[in-house]
């Protein structure tokens, strides 16, 4: 279990309060033979939008995080996978190194304890493995796969009575609440292929209806859980009325803000973020009363309403895509501020994976990419 253990401690048990912010000293993500610079509010935006460098900033971030960390985090590595292979037709196959990293820490995470599993981050871990290798089957192999079975297998062995998961609850928002979670493993199950409709073991079936109860009957936390339990409608049939859900896009269409945008501050109060001690941190943030729009949300939120039928014609819309278009910074990502530490602002990573696959729903991203290069 040694390199979960590395990522539990990378992760900071303590969940301790962030510093002041502070003036970006090391790269974001770093291994021998790469480097990704420091993300930070003051890095120059590009003239022209490039799904190339976006495309480098996710496989680089990705294999860098792989190799130094040899961990299965929600920010990069669990994230890259939920997202990356739905964007194969047009960016080409995802990395098999971050597909094989899922593949090897499930063989170790099976070999703990069930009781062990349950403990930490240990549910977020095996949520997202679930999740990147279903996302793996359909978009890339086309079929489902005994890994995928495996790890779903082993989800719903920790499962909890009351049909969610345990969480940390301190790392906000991939990792900060039970309910955050529950959404994932839904989509996990939606996304792998022919799984649910030809599940005989009654004890699944079974998990996978308390799972879809808890998220019918239990009051989202917040609207960023709102969104995420919207996005997660549009993938399960049935999980929640036409009226439910049209109440739900009206939540998010409430934050967009004049420039097209969302900001991810706007979706709950400082202390409703995780278990609130990060609270101090984000009042005394200078845009706490009017903070700006950023990849994160105005990416997801284009991706949910987009996925919740409405037509990428749609004016507001629009405004988003153009918000998005302008907005990529020189290094390929869009910049989104962490809820946690002013350090590395890892949350730039969805802030760059939703806003691509966004712009792909949009019918923005219609060409190929030419085949990548191997990462060295």
């Amino acid at each position: 279990m040694k390199n979960i253990a590395l990522c539990l401690l990378l992760a900071g048990i303590g969940c301790k309060v962030a510093t002041p912010e502070s003036p970006p000293a090391k790269p974001q993500y770093q291994s021998e033979k790469i480097t990704v610079p420091a993300a930070h509010a003051k890095e120059p935006v590009r003239k022209d939008f490039s799904l190339e460098l976006a495309n480098d900033y996710l496989e680089k971030g990705a294999v860098a995080w792989t190799r130094k960390r040899g961990c299965v985090t929600c920010h990069t590595t669990g994230t890259y996978m939920q997202v990356r292979p739905a964007l194969t037709s047009i960016m080409g196959e995802p990395t098999p190194e971050i597909h094989e990293l899922l593949i090897d820490e499930l063989a170790e995470l099976k070999q703990a304890e069930t009781a062990e599993l349950r403990k930490s981050t240990k549910p977020a871990q095996i949520i997202y493995i679930a999740a990147g290798l279903a996302e793996w089957d359909r978009h890339v192999k086309g079929q489902l796969s005994g890994e995928t079975r495996s790890a779903l297998k082993v989800m719903f062995e920790i499962q909890e009575n009351d049909g969610t998961w345990g969480s940390l609850g301190c790392w906000p928002p991939l990792e900060s609440s039970a309910y955050q979670e529950a959404t994932v493993a839904a989509m996990a199950v939606e996304a792998a292929p022919g799984w649910r409709e030809g599940l005989e073991d009654e004890k699944l079936k079974q998990g996978v209806v308390s799972l879809h109860n808890y998220l019918r009957k239990t009051k989202p936390p917040h609207d960023y859980a709102r969104v995420l339990l919207l996005w997660t409608a549009t993938k399960v049939e049935g999980l929640l009325t036409e009226e439910r859900r049209e109440e739900l896009a009206n939540v998010l269409w409430s934050h967009q803000l004049e420039n097209g945008g969302w900001s991810l501050r706007t979706f709950a109060a400082p202390d409703q973020w995780g278990d609130g001690n990060r609270a101090a941190k984000l009042r005394a943030e200078k845009e706490f009363l009017s903070p700006s729009s950023d990849g994160h949300m105005t990416g997801l939120a284009v991706l949910v309403l987009r996925e919740a039928g409405v037509p990428a014609e749609d004016p507001r819309l629009q405004k988003a895509v153009k918000w998005l278009l302008a907005n990529q910074r020189e290094s390929g990502r869009w910049w989104t501020r962490s809820l946690n530490t002013d350090k590395y602002h890892y949350i730039t990573y969805s802030g760059t994976a939703y806003p691509l696959l966004a712009l792909a729903k949009c019918g923005v991203l219609t060409s190929k990419l030419a085949p990548k290069p191997k990462t060295e």
